[in-house]
């Protein structure tokens, strides 16, 4: 069965071809780091994947695919659990594999603590401009199943608004021709974030390199300790974050951008709603999606909503 008929339209999304085909890596690339919650050390293998398997991870010969199925609820970023192992962080990478077009693709993940069940990806400085670069090292070529046969690439197409919330967040798809996010924040707490939006205008790959990727995750310094007392950020540092006082504004400037946290969670959400991609089709969708102090949870939230419409 071909994934253009496995995959259902309905009445609110409608898979259509893109009119390219399936792409995954022309080879291995591997990167290595400190994991932003657990300070833990992995080594990530990023390898060719074969057309219609998608994007999935190999920790200790336990596979797990990057579907919105397997998306765990926890604080501060997107975990995937199958079989009692479980990946976190894994956001900026696939963001990154998103937007470059990386349709297919065996993520290998080695830790230090061969014992171990549970696995984080490297924070590196926060953003995902270290997978970007990645990609860019080995490059794509067209992917091909096991019997050396391309697949068409296909695309979730958004065909009436949907939308998910909690209290004032909310995160909305609308119908469009092409790809575009708006996103806005608010920290009144923090009055050098205070409130952002930015939109694409709209999403493409160099858009994503240029505009999106260098932005780096970013956090309330005062907010510091009860973060760590909770188990969390054990690896975080002013080189893997942007940090903001309430009272002292920026801690380690300059930003990459003046709206940067903005931007950030845009990566975020990339990263998220990837999770609907399946047999190797596009998962961001094609539509205008529209994010007020959304997070990862609301995200996946959205990803599951769609997923509930085919």
């Amino acid at each position: 069965m071909s994934a253009f008929n496995a995959l259902r339209s309905s009445k609110l999304i409608s898979w259509k071809p893109t009119g390219r085909l399936q792409q995954t890596l022309a080879q291995c690339v591997e990167r290595k780091g400190k994991g932003l919650h657990s300070g833990e050390v992995s080594t990530v293998r990023l390898c060719p994947g074969f057309a219609g398997q998608g994007r999935h991870f190999d920790f200790r010969s336990n596979l797990i695919p990057a579907s919105v199925e397997f998306a765990q609820v926890s604080p501060l970023c997107t975990t995937l659990c199958k079989g009692g192992f479980r990946v976190r962080t894994v956001e900026h990478l696939l963001s990154a594999l998103e937007a470059a077009g990386v349709d297919n693709c065996r993520i290998e993940i080695e830790t230090e603590d061969d014992q171990c069940c549970d696995a984080e990806i490297p924070i590196f400085d926060g953003s995902a401009k270290e997978w970007v670069e990645a990609v860019e090292e080995v490059g794509l070529k067209v992917a091909t199943d096991i019997d050396g046969k391309s697949c068409d690439k296909i695309a979730p197409h958004v065909k009436e608004p949907v939308y998910v919330w909690r209290d004032d967040s909310f995160v909305a798809a609308f119908p469009s021709e092409v790809v575009q996010i708006t996103y806005g924040i608010s920290f009144p707490q923090a009055p050098a974030i205070g409130c952002q939006w930015f939109s694409t205008t709209p999403l493409d790959n160099v858009v994503y390199s240029m505009q999106i990727a260098l932005s780096r995750t970013f956090c309330i310094y005062e907010e510091v300790e009860q973060m760590r007392s909770a188990g969390l950020i054990k690896g975080g540092s002013l080189e893997n974050a942007i940090v903001c006082s309430a009272s002292k504004g920026w801690l380690n400037p300059p930003l990459h951008f003046s709206d940067e946290p903005c931007r950030h969670k845009i990566l975020d959400l990339i990263g998220d709603l990837s999770l609907f991609g399946q047999f190797g089709n596009q998962g961001l969708p094609v539509a205008h999606i529209v994010a007020y102090k959304g997070g990862h949870a609301l995200h996946a939230d959205l990803a599951r909503r769609l997923m509930g419409m085919m």
